[in-house]
């Protein structure tokens, strides 16, 4: 089976949560939230959990625990944290929890960045994978970052990762 016949079997109507990990946003300035919402529910989503937390390892593990074992969540995506400062520590929180990883996610995604922001998509550690059945995406925090991630991969694909998952 090629994968045009893989993506019929795309799920639908998945159930996202999204976790905005920053120091500094609230709901009234988290820009980039508001997008990865928007985006979702404008491609036929929800959003049934959304919530901001600080740059914290426990934190970020504890938020991830809590989203993966709940049964109306299907995706998760966390977005900041994902550079490569002192604070950035979404990536080492979460990958921990991941049963598989996809390493074509981030290298598709520092490819597609190259094109829009040049060499400075290196520093990007973007990365999804599978755990409990459940896609898990960790993208940067800006809104360009956020539109090509959820426009070009999670939106594309995650109905086909879903399906996957669960065979």
């Amino acid at each position: 089976m090629g994968a045009k016949d893989h993506k019929k079997h795309s799920m639908e109507d998945i159930s996202f949560a999204l976790v905005t990990v920053s120091d500094t946003r609230t709901e009234k300035n988290d820009l980039s939230g508001t997008i990865i919402i928007e985006l979702i529910e404008k491609a036929g989503h929800r959003v049934v959990d959304y919530g901001i937390i600080k740059d914290d390892m426990e934190m970020i593990t504890a938020e991830g625990e809590r989203l993966l074992s709940s049964e109306e969540v299907q995706a998760v995506i966390f977005t900041g944290g994902t550079g490569i400062a002192r604070r950035d520590v979404t990536v080492e929180a979460v990958r921990p929890l991941m049963e598989r990883e996809l390493p074509g996610f981030g290298e598709i995604f520092r490819v597609l960045s190259m094109e829009e922001i040049g060499s400075a998509a290196m520093l990007s550690r973007a990365t999804a994978g599978i755990c409990n059945g459940k896609a898990v995406f960790c993208i940067p925090g800006s809104k360009g970052a956020v539109k090509l991630a959820l426009q070009r991969l999670i939106l594309e694909e995650c109905g086909h990762i879903l399906w996957e998952a669960g065979r």
